[in-house]
C-alpha cells in the first residue's frame, strides 16, 4: 500500500492521512501522491530565481557608455 513513500509514517501519521484522503474520497496512495505533487510545485514556486551575471560584451558596453 505504502511502497513508493519517499519517508516512512508512523502508525499516527498513516492514520491521520488515512483519514485525510477518505475525506477526499481517494486512496491513501493517491492522496499521498498528490500531497507530494503539490509540496513540489509550493517549493517550486517559491524558489528564488538567480540573476545571470551580465556578459562579457555587455560589460564591455556599459563600461564604454560611462563618462570618464
Amino acid at each position: 500500500m505504502t511502497n513508493g513513500l519517499p519517508k516512512k509514517l508512523s502508525k499516527g501519521q498513516l492514520a491521520y492521512e488515512q483519514e485525510r484522503a477518505k475525506k477526499a474520497g481517494k486512496s491513501l496512495d493517491e492522496w499521498l501522491k498528490a500531497k507530494a505533487k503539490a509540496e513540489l510545485a509550493a517549493k517550486q514556486k517559491s524558489a528564488p530565481v538567480l540573476a545571470k551575471k551580465p556578459g562579457l560584451l555587455s560589460r564591455l558596453i556599459d563600461k564604454a557608455h560611462k563618462p570618464l
